[in-house]
């Protein structure tokens, strides 16, 4: 198939899809289109929730089951062995979102570490993942990044953040799974970046098990990247990267307005698309030294991948080499990439249907204010229909 409409292959794109499955996708897409809608649905949920009311069960069978892999990691099994017979592989995303108390970071600590063993017995999970703020609290990593010095507790805290992240560091290299580490909000991204090199010096001896993330709507990512990649010379190690645009312009641009300093986002749409290509470039030419997860739910920049892979000869299913999106969105791109021989991982969120709620609803949200995105998606899965002629 010619490269450039490799994406339009909805046949590929939705093969695991049931009839049921496919409408009620476009169901699903032709509501979330609507952007008052969105907000009115996101409004009435929060409250059925909060509320107790026995909404659960119209939730999991609707937005739940789209976007989610299952309440459990053993519930996410069918699904990940499905994909995986299509060549494409699940990172498992525990989805519960931020807690703040020591008691929460061991279970996330647990839950992560329980999450590499289960991915060491399955090809089809070649990655681990976690957030930053999931092993300790926010306050105590924006001092950090701030140069603020901390409390005699919040040192303490900082030892058992550093603690937990050598822990699943450890754990993933003994495993032999590569461990993607989110990128969060840049007034506390710093300590994380220095924390998370500091984990790759220890264990991307041989190849990188460590993974940071470079948000690329931030007009400095590139640069950092380049004096970690001097620092990885001196110091001999690989460096692990998964680059994405970034998910908190809105807070970001906000804060810096009201804090007077100048934002660290990319003017505008088309310099954090450039900012995300120059950065996939110069990581794939240097394919030696720095292994990539391109997380893109962009076709261009997933066109340009594979054009200059091709260029630099680095084989499509070179090991150093990943493209990633999140599981209910873009399969157009994971599927028809899988078919063509990359190597494709779809992020697979699970847990609890209530703790998941926020992040379903931030999808929803995404979903409405990507300019495209969303008609996009309408748009393949009404040729699918008419394919099937539903």
């Amino acid at each position: 198939m010619n490269q450039n409409n490799l994406f339009e292959n909805t046949e590929t794109a939705f093969s695991l899809k049931s009839d049921s499955e496919l409408e009620r996708a476009y169901f699903l897409f032709k509501m979330i289109s609507n952007e008052p809608l969105v907000r009115i649905g996101t409004a009435v949920t929060n409250f059925a929730i909060k509320a107790h009311l026995p909404v659960q069960g119209l939730i999991r069978a609707t937005v739940f089951d789209h976007f989610c892999g299952g309440v459990s990691e053993e519930d996410c099994l069918s699904v990940v062995d499905k994909m995986y017979d299509k060549r494409v592989c699940s990172v498992l995303d525990y989805s519960v979102e931020g807690k703040e108390e020591e008691a929460q970071f061991d279970a996330v600590l647990e839950k992560t570490m329980k999450l590499l063993e289960f991915a060491d017995q399955k090809d089809a999970m070649p990655f681990g993942v976690f957030k930053p703020t999931g092993f300790g609290r926010f306050l105590v990593w924006q001092k950090k990044t701030e140069g603020t010095p901390l409390n005699a507790e919040e040192e303490k805290e900082w030892e058992r953040i550093e603690e937990r992240f050598d822990m699943v560091c450890k754990k993933a290299y003994d495993c032999d799974v590569a461990l993607l580490i989110d990128g969060e909000e840049s007034w506390m991204q710093d300590a994380a970046d220095e924390l998370v090199a500091k984990m790759m010096r220890k264990y991307n001896k041989e190849k990188a098990i460590v993974y940071n993330t470079l948000q690329l709507y931030r007009h400095d990512r590139l640069e950092y990247l380049q004096k970690l990649h001097e620092e990885a010379r001196v110091y001999d190690f690989k460096i692990g990267v998964k680059i994405v645009r970034g998910a908190y312009m809105e807070k970001e641009n906000e804060r810096a307005k009201e804090k007077g300093y100048p934002t660290p986002i990319c003017k505008d749409k088309q310099h954090t698309d450039q900012n995300f290509d120059t950065t996939m470039k110069y990581i794939l030419e240097n394919i030696e030294d720095i292994s990539v997860f391109i997380g893109t739910h962009n076709e261009d920049s997933s066109y340009l991948a594979m054009k200059l892979m091709e260029e630099l000869n680095i084989a499509k299913d070179d090991f150093r080499v990943w493209f990633g999106q999140l599981y209910g969105m873009s399969d157009h791109i994971s599927f028809n990439q899988a078919a063509e021989g990359y190597n494709v991982a779809k992020y697979l969120p699970f847990g609890p249907v209530r703790d998941v709620m926020p992040y379903l609803i931030r999808r929803a949200e995404e979903n409405t204010s990507v300019a495209g995105q969303t008609s996009r998606e309408l748009n393949l899965l009404s040729q699918e229909k008419k394919r099937r002629k539903l």
